[in-house]
């Protein structure tokens, strides 16, 4: 079986931790397609410094796919607490710098760090490029960049109505294409929607490979609403939107959750101004989506996030349902 991953953020390298160890076995090939145009925090500043794509969730994917030592992990993903233009900085971004500089593009950089790192599977940039995502809101405002776009959201409390890449058509891996191409699997998400599923499928050679691949196309919607984004959104809208924008023709299958939070969690999402999304299940079915249900929530964590083995056992029942393993 040929999977392809899309997202960005934590949501996506959650994902890839899920799936990891079937690698080799179930999985034939595991591809995860990272976005690019993160503005904010670290890789914000390097992407200015440096005028590259941006590699925070690069790092995060090629250390959820490593066969490294714990500790190594660790200090890939150790943040400088001191030193001037030092601070804030994973080491891992550095260490994806330095390899971009060396070998003189951010694809061979990620091949380099696959090596290095021991991965299974394979991490792709979606782009060559530095690229910036604009979005258009309904108060008639042009917001550019990742971050910009989701404090923008939370202050003005209006929402996106559009979204585009600048530069419009940025060059993509002839090997990612094929990996598309071939794929029995094609995921979208978990992760936010605007700032980090959708600015992969805005990318006119992407969108079109993924039109004509045959692939079961998955769609794993995310178990919180998010500030600035998707305030109030139910499931569906979630689809809804991500087929309005990006421009695909369907989405076969959407996992949901339908567990609960602790306690502890509740509270936690309370003070962040989020609710867990409404599985309205009928308009799903109108929209000609199946849909798989699951408690997915990671009880072990402060913060609601995906289970990734949990994540990756309804996936894998999925797959064997349409008989792709």
């Amino acid at each position: 079986m040929k999977i392809v991953i899309f997202g960005g953020g934590t949501g996506l390298s959650n994902i890839l931790t899920g799936l990891k160890k079937d690698y080799g076995k179930k999985i034939k090939n595991l591809t995860a397609v990272v976005t690019v145009a993160d503005s904010g925090g670290s890789s914000g500043i390097l992407r200015q410094v440096y005028d590259i794509p941006a590699v925070g969730d690069l790092r995060n994917c090629l250390l959820a796919l490593s066969n490294i030592e714990n500790y190594v992990r660790k200090v890939m993903q150790y943040r400088f607490t001191e030193g001037q233009g030092l601070r804030g900085h994973p080491l891992g971004n550095l260490f994806l710098v330095a390899l971009l500089e060396t070998e003189g593009n951010i694809l061979k950089a990620v091949k380099k760090a696959a090596k290095i790192l021991n991965i299974s599977g394979e991490v792709f940039p979606v782009t060559f490029e530095k690229t910036e995502l604009i979005a258009f809101f309904e108060d008639k405002s042009k917001i550019v960049g990742e971050n910009e776009i989701t404090n923008y959201g939370i202050l003005s409390q209006k929402r996106i109505v559009s979204l585009k890449i600048r530069p419009e058509n940025p060059k993509v891996p002839k090997e990612l294409v094929k990996r598309i191409e071939v794929a029995d699997v094609l995921i979208f998400g978990p992760g936010s929607l605007y700032t980090s599923i959708l600015p992969n499928v805005l990318i006119k050679k992407i969108k079109e490979t993924i039109e004509k691949s045959k692939a079961l196309r998955i769609f794993i919607v995310n178990l919180l609403t998010q500030p600035g984004e998707t305030d109030n959104f139910s499931a569906s809208q979630h689809l809804k939107e991500f087929l309005r924008i990006s421009g695909l023709n369907k989405i076969d299958i959407a996992i949901l959750n339908c567990g609960k939070p602790s306690k502890e969690q509740e509270a936690r999402i309370k003070d962040e101004n989020k609710k867990l999304v409404e599985n309205d299940l009928e308009e799903l079915e109108k929209m000609g989506v199946k849909f798989y249900l699951a408690d997915l929530i990671n009880q072990k964590d402060i913060y609601v996030k995906h289970d990734p083995f949990r994540l990756r056992d309804v996936i894998l029942k999925i797959v064997k349902d349409y008989d792709i393993i």
